[in-house]
């Protein structure tokens, strides 16, 4: 026989399953994303390379600019940025690649909470 507060322990529990299967479901979604995301860096590979190199190519000069006025220095500066640019682009790739589909992912989750 159900007294009140079994009923009261039943609805509770029916909207305890409810949040928690709510809570799943937006794990499974924000999961999927993260792969969605991954895949595209893995298929977009060569446009990421290249935004990687458009970036280097901008952030070396305004860096050089900013740091070493003198002519000199500046030129043998932008000589060195532009035969580090091979071994920066090996690292920020595998960085990209590794941290950045997660990184979107909870970019993206905190623009949908409220």
């Amino acid at each position: 026989m159900l007294t009140p507060s079994d009923s009261k322990l039943s609805k509770q529990q029916r909207i305890l399953s409810a949040v928690s299967e709510e809570e799943l479901l937006k794990q499974q979604r924000i999961q999927e994303v993260l792969l969605l995301i991954d895949s595209l860096f893995q298929r977009e590979e060569t446009t990421f390379r290249i935004i990687i190199d458009c970036l280097y190519d901008v952030g070396s000069l305004n860096l050089i600019n900013k740091k070493f006025h003198s002519r000199y220095l500046n030129f043998i500066m932008k000589a060195i940025a532009r035969f580090s640019k091979p071994i920066f682009r090996i690292y920020a790739l595998y960085w990209v690649k590794k941290n950045s589909p997660k990184l979107i992912t909870n970019w993206l989750a905190s623009k949908v909470k409220f």
